[in-house]
């Protein structure tokens, strides 16, 4: 019995001292590699099918690391149910001490570094010159939004408002734009062929949006009627900012809104005035319709202003609020200096886009100045389908809107959605303004000259490979490039030449992080003096940006392929799940899938490469 419990003792000790595991660890152990296997090879298998389902593209200047990061950003925004559940995921990492550190820290690594040129505007000077390098523009983008609490001053932060240092950082885009343009070894005459350029929004402008909105209601009730009625949200009219005069609240303006509206108009100017002095474009965004007929109104007494054609002389207009006068030198730098300066956002997805643009050429044309035309699809299909819609459910059995309609964004008064109703629509209205400015940059090109100030610009802000084409060939149909026969690379394609002074009137314009592929079939497949791709390149602190997620092809293509953003803010953190959801049905087209599958064939590409070599 002694012996048999020594026996057991030892068995035991032995047991406690032995370096084997449990069985149950090994079972966990057998299973967690096992998983592992599984999802290697699931994930081996996915990237392998990506790879293989598509051509890589001839062309791309693309790291290898860079188009790792593109393969994970797109294969990430091609998960649908990871867009729904994205407040869920957002709300608990980010309150997770210690985590949040490590979502920033992947975010940076990743959609920060895939879409946004860098935190500061001297910061991307960099990526300009990489840019430049390869034949493409910029148009820069101050992406951070005015933070709501603190505009409204419900903080206790003591500090120039925020609105404010939107202006002052627009001014510094613009001076670190044309401090590279100077800096740069170019062909050009004075400012010809500059290619870096500056977005602004005028949202971002204003202690509160609701000025904007309040401006964009009473214009929508008392614009004069025209001869050939234009749907919401209307065109502008050469007296749409008279009210700016006024000190007395009128309709749906308060005294408060008159005041901030100044303000902002003054802002313009200053941005305008130092944008002119150092001869950088001014494109002025496109935002929701309750917003737009205010925006258009700015957009267009600003290009009255700053668009002025020299033969139309320069004297002071009754929207000049400021003292600012052209004197005889400024005359005389006129001539030479960027026409058209100002840039205004026109939308294919609205209804009214064509007509609008027909009066807007009208308009240009009776006041002696240059129209320019950013032409994109549109950003907000599903939101402005839903407030329209919210709208229209509470308006009374008259006709008439009830007190609930403040519920509702939308202010159109039209029975219809102001939007398009498919995507079909919106690609064929794209298709006719192409036609409608092609034309109007022939007329301006034969009527002005070489040397003629242009009459017109327009940047065709479009990802669809079949809207280029179109444009293309339109430009052709007009005789304003010849294509030819050319070799690049050993690999021979056609070439539209296209003339420096057509090539001061239109531009492509695609986002930064998106549609590479595109982008560099449109700089080898055109060639001017000065680059005909421009890319929209926003940038901002991190901690501040509204990065641009974008789930498909930017600058709108239409209602399930448009450019559609989702604001990332550490500070404004649920923009980044609201706009995900907005923009769910962009997935189902295809957008980031394809982005992701053309990252996977080309790093299939320069693997083998590699291991060839």
């Amino acid at each position: 019995m002694i012996a048999r419990s020594g026996a057991l003792r030892l068995f035991v000790r032995a047991r406690a001292f032995s370096t084997a595991p449990p069985p149950r660890l090994r079972r966990l152990g057998r299973v967690l590699v096992l998983s592992s296997a599984l999802t290697t090879s699931a994930l081996g298998y996915a990237f392998y099918t990506d790879a293989s389902n598509i051509k890589p593209a001839p062309f791309d200047t693309r790291t290898l690391s860079e188009l790792v990061r593109a393969y994970i950003v797109y294969g990430t925004c091609s998960i649908a149910p990871l867009v729904d559940a994205a407040p869920t995921i957002l709300d608990i990492l980010f309150d997770t001490p210690g985590v949040s550190k490590i979502v920033e820290s992947f975010v940076r690594t990743t959609f920060f570094h895939q879409f946004v040129g860098a935190e500061t505007a001297n910061g991307a000077l960099p990526l300009l010159a990489s840019l430049h390098a390869q034949n493409k523009g910029a148009l820069f983008a101050y992406a951070v939004e005015v933070d709501e609490k603190e505009a409204a001053g419900q903080t206790n932060v003591e500090r120039r408002p925020v609105h404010k240092r939107v202006v002052e950082e627009m001014i510094r885009s613009i001076n670190a734009s044309a401090d590279f343009e100077d800096g740069r070894d170019a062909i050009r005459s004075g400012h010809i062929g500059r290619r870096t350029w500056v977005a602004v929004k005028l949202t971002a402008m204003l202690p509160n949006a609701q000025s904007l909105l309040n401006l964009s209601t009473y214009l929508t009730h008392t614009r004069a009627p025209l001869e050939r009625p234009v749907l919401f949200p209307g065109t502008p009219s050469p007296s749409d900012l008279s009210i700016l005069h006024s000190f007395t609240p009128t309709g749906a303006l308060t005294e408060s809104d008159i005041h901030d509206l100044k303000q902002l108009y003054n802002d313009l100017v200053q941005i305008c005035t130092r944008a002119e002095e150092r001869g950088v474009r001014v494109f002025i965004d496109a935002e929701h319709s309750w917003y737009q007929p205010a925006i258009d109104a700015f957009g267009h007494a600003l290009m009255e202003r700053f668009n002025q054609l020299p033969s139309n002389g320069f004297q002071r207009t009754w929207w000049d609020i400021s003292s600012w006068i052209f004197s005889p030198s400024a005359r005389e730098a006129a001539h030479d200096s960027v026409r058209p300066l100002v840039y205004v956002t026109y939308q294919a997805y609205l209804r009214r886009t064509p007509a609008h643009l027909v009066h807007s050429l009208a308009l240009a044309r009776e006041r002696g100045y240059a129209l320019g035309v950013k032409l994109v699809r549109g950003a907000y299909h599903p939101r402005e389908l839903a407030a329209h819609q919210l709208a229209r459910s509470v308006t009374s059995p008259d006709g008439s809107y009830s007190s609930k309609h403040s519920l509702s964004l939308s202010i159109s008064p039209d029975p219809e959605p102001p939007v398009q109703p498919s995507k079909d629509a919106t690609d064929q209205c794209y298709h006719d303004c192409v036609t409608l400015l092609v034309d109007a940059i022939s007329r301006d090109v034969h009527h002005s000259g070489r040397s003629g100030a242009p009459g017109i610009g327009v940047l065709f802000g479009t990802h669809n490979w079949t809207s280029c084409e179109f444009i293309l060939e339109e430009l052709v149909k007009k005789g304003l490039g010849i294509v030819e026969r050319v070799g690049i690379d050993e690999v021979q394609g056609d070439v539209v030449r296209i003339p420096l002074e057509v090539g001061e009137r239109f531009a492509f314009g695609q986002l930064y992080g998106m549609s590479d592929a595109l982008t560099n079939h449109l700089v080898r497949r055109t060639w001017c003096e000065a680059p005909c791709v421009i890319k929209y390149v926003p940038y901002g602190a991190l901690v501040q940006v509204n990065l641009f997620v974008f789930y498909s092809i930017p600058f709108g293509i239409g209602l399930s392929a448009s450019i559609h953003e989702l604001f990332l803010s550490f500070t404004v953190m649920p923009y980044l799940s609201r706009r995900a959801i907005e923009n769910k049905s962009v997935l189902g087209a295809g957008g980031a899938a394809r982005e992701r599958k053309e990252a996977a064939a080309l790093i299939w590409k320069k693997v083998k490469g590699l291991v060839g070599s």
